[in-house]
This record gives C-alpha cells, sequence and structure tokens, in this order.
C-alpha cells in the first residue's frame, strides 16, 4: 500500500483530497492540519510520497520541506497548492521538492503526479518549466590588474536584492520570499560584504553598476 501524507490547513480540502486519492485500490492518505502535526507524525511513521500545502500558518509549506529534506532526503515531496508558485519556483527547486500539483487539478493529474514522484519522476507545469535556470550569476568586477576578483551571487541573493531595489523592508521581502527576517538579515550582511558596501542604498547602486538587477526594479 502506498502510504501519503497530506498537510493542509484547510480540513475540507485535505478530506476532499484524501478522498480522491483513496478511490486508488492501492494508495491510502494520512491528513493533517499543520506543519507540527507532519513533523510529530513523521516521527513515527514513515510516507512513500509527502504533499505539503505551501501557504500554511507558523511553518510554511517551504520551510517544512527543508525540515524534512534534511532529516529524510529520499521521500518523495510535492508542492499541493492552490496560489500562483512562479515567484518561489526555483527556491523550491532548490529545496528539492519533486513536484508541484494545483489545487483545481483533477484526480487523474493528482494521482499522476503521485506515482510519478514514486518512480523519481517530476510533474511541472510548462510555465513553471521555462523559469529553470542556473542558480549562480557570476559576475566579473573588474578594477586594477592585481585585485580582479569574482562576486558570485547566488539566487537567493539576487531575489532579496531585487525586492530592497523596490523599496521593500526585511519584514515584507521575507514575507514574498517564504523566508524568515533573520534569514533575509543575514543574506544582506552577505551581500554588502560581497558588493562592499555599508548601506541598501549603496548595494542598489553597485548592484545597478554589475547588473545584478535589472533597471525597472528600482524605486
Amino acid at each position: 500500500m502506498i502510504q501519503i501524507l497530506l498537510v493542509d490547513d484547510h480540513p475540507s480540502v485535505g478530506e476532499g483530497t484524501k478522498s480522491m486519492i483513496e478511490q486508488e485500490n492501492d494508495m491510502k492518505a494520512t491528513v493533517v492540519t499543520s506543519s507540527m502535526e507532519a513533523l510529530a507524525v513523521l516521527k513515527s511513521q514513515s510516507f512513500d510520497v509527502l504533499m505539503f500545502d505551501l501557504n500554511m500558518p507558523v511553518i510554511n509549506g517551504l520551510e517544512l520541506t527543508r525540515r524534512v529534506t534534511a532529516i529524510n532526503p529520499d521521500t518523495p515531496i510535492l508542492i499541493y497548492t492552490g496560489y500562483d508558485i512562479s515567484s518561489h519556483f526555483n527556491i523550491l527547486v532548490e529545496a528539492r521538492v519533486s513536484g508541484f500539483i494545483s489545487k483545481t487539478a483533477s484526480r487523474e493529474q493528482l494521482i499522476i503526479a503521485i506515482r510519478c514522484a514514486l518512480r523519481g519522476e517530476a510533474v511541472v507545469p510548462i510555465s513553471l518549466l521555462h523559469q529553470l535556470r542556473r542558480n549562480d550569476a557570476r559576475i566579473a568586477a573588474s578594477g586594477d590588474e592585481e585585485s580582479i576578483e569574482g562576486i558570485s551571487i547566488d539566487e537567493r541573493e539576487q531575489a532579496i536584492l531585487r525586492e530592497v531595489a523596490r523599496g521593500k523592508g526585511n519584514r515584507e521581502i521575507a514575507d514574498i520570499l517564504l523566508i524568515s527576517q533573520r534569514t533575509v538579515e543575514y543574506n544582506l550582511t552577505r551581500i554588502f560584504g560581497k558588493l562592499n558596501v555599508r548601506s541598501r542604498a549603496e548595494a542598489i547602486v553597485e548592484a545597478k553598476r554589475l547588473g545584478l538587477i535589472p533597471n525597472e526594479n528600482f524605486i
């Protein structure tokens, strides 16, 4: 029997999805309504596939994915959401999710996504597939010949820089990128160090000079 754990803070959605899944003779779904419940259940029970809603209170689906993969990287995780995830897609891929399912998907699409995850295959909507790209942008910063160095800005740092350029504060950036405010602050410190600047305004100017963020992102 294929054991599936579904985490969704809307009980009616969870039970409806469970009903669709269990129409398959070889599948059984367990539903919990919070990430904390999920972490507790995973301590005592193993599952073949995990399905996480993305937008949940306290611990969202992205953070839950990170915590679970840190403990058990082999269990496939599907993001099951009714929200547009395009702005979070690359971060979710980096977190090692195995696929994405819309809550508006048909039962057939739902079952296909689960069986693909079990086979080690990923189901990714075409609109999101086009966003796949390298996570690192390496920019050569020129100076005199003896001090030429490379600046490596990873995708999360680029995303934070874009939001800083749009005038967002740390809490707003954390909410937009589904990360903690402490993570935003930590990454800003790293960015300042890499760009050799001391303020957000200087970081924006230097990022513009290096082409790390497009001009339309500037306030």
